[in-house]
């Protein structure tokens, strides 16, 4: 059963808690602190972490911040008296809602993260999408299109940020970079879209394509942007595959781009491995176990855990979706949750 809490203060989500004590699960109940319900990879999310966690005994309650800081440090405290199993935060602010998680762990409440990374305090468990790798496979998708373009790995790319001071799009850019750095020939053009606003998007779009008439290839660090990137190419009178386009995150919009032949590569945000390790982990982190090091399959996808001075990391790979694959369940976009069952990691 899930219930999603907006702006509630303690006595009413204290209020929630007994009213959920008939439906736990035999191992409790663990809060889920999403920063927005706004896009569809939040709202899936929910479902994921919902479904994983409830295969492996536990009760999940999510409440949303409505991507405000203040609300969802304040959501930290109440669940902190309700004294959970664990609190799964996706932090609205990265270092805002360090002091809250420390409050949290020094309650004995351990604390997992979810897909946005806290490096500034320690946590218990964070499972979060190869950033940079996601940049990397981007590249190496970019390069072939530009090769059978234009015959050879050159061109112009524009690549479209999100906002500046989230890791994750600089995470993409800086893997993105690195691995086109061997290929001078290829001219890149970057430029944040404010706030991951897809108007900013679309006016950067239809900017460079005045200036820069000869683009080859556009490159958005989210599918959302990519909608408002095709909005500007069709003002332009761009018909589909004119101007290539990448995107990655691998949102539903983004997948029906690809079928309609507007955008050629997506790279997925693992979003169903990302949730399904935060059940596979539970049990160790809520029982205090140790997390080793190593290499772990997630969902059939070989992820990596090290440890790091905020803890055990895990770093679960995207994929490159394409034409030929788009239509298959495992991609998140597809909002089809994976059958296969969830076991605890022993």
């Amino acid at each position: 059963m899930r219930r999603v809490f907006g702006m509630f203060a303690g006595a009413v989500l204290a209020g929630a808690m007994l009213a959920s004590s008939a439906f736990a699960q035999d191992k409790g109940t663990i809060y889920y602190m999403v920063p927005t319900l706004l896009d569809e990879f939040q709202t899936e999310s929910v479902n994921a972490i919902e479904s994983f966690l409830a295969q492996v005994g536990y009760e999940t309650v999510t409440l949303n911040a409505d991507n405000k800081t203040d609300l969802q440090q304040s959501q930290m405290n109440d669940t902190i008296l309700l004294d959970p199993a664990a609190i799964v935060i996706a932090p609205v602010d990265f270092n805002a809602l360090a002091p809250a998680i420390e409050q949290a762990r020094e309650a004995g409440i351990p604390v997992m993260v979810f897909d946005r990374q806290v490096t500034s305090t320690k946590v218990d468990f964070t499972s979060v999408a190869g950033t940079v790798e996601i940049g990397h496979v981007a590249a190496a998708e970019i390069q072939r299109l530009l090769e059978e373009k234009n015959g050879s790995v050159s061109g112009k790319v524009l690549q479209v940020l999100g906002d500046p001071g989230d890791p994750y799009t600089l995470d993409i850019q800086k893997g993105f970079e690195e691995r086109m750095a061997d290929h001078p020939e290829v001219e890149i053009i970057s430029l944040p879209a404010m706030q991951w606003e897809a108007s900013n998007a679309g006016s950067i779009v239809a900017d460079q394509l005045l200036a820069n008439p000869d683009i080859d290839l556009i490159f958005v660090h989210a599918a959302h942007l990519a909608v408002a990137a095709v909005a500007s190419l069709e003002a332009a009178g761009k018909q589909p595959g004119d101007v290539l386009l990448v995107s990655s995150n691998g949102a539903p919009v983004g997948l029906d781009l690809i079928r309609q032949g507007w955008e050629q590569v997506e790279v997925e945000q693992p979003l169903y491995a990302q949730a399904a390790a935060i059940a596979m982990f539970a049990d160790k982190v809520v029982n205090g176990e140790e997390i080793k090091p190593g290499t772990y399959n997630v969902l059939g996808l070989e992820s990596e855990i090290t440890i790091e001075e905020w803890g055990p990391n895990l770093k679960i790979p995207g994929a490159a979706i394409t034409a030929e694959n788009v239509d298959e369940p495992r991609f998140w976009g597809n909002l089809t949750p994976p059958s296969d069952p969830i076991k605890p990691v022993e």
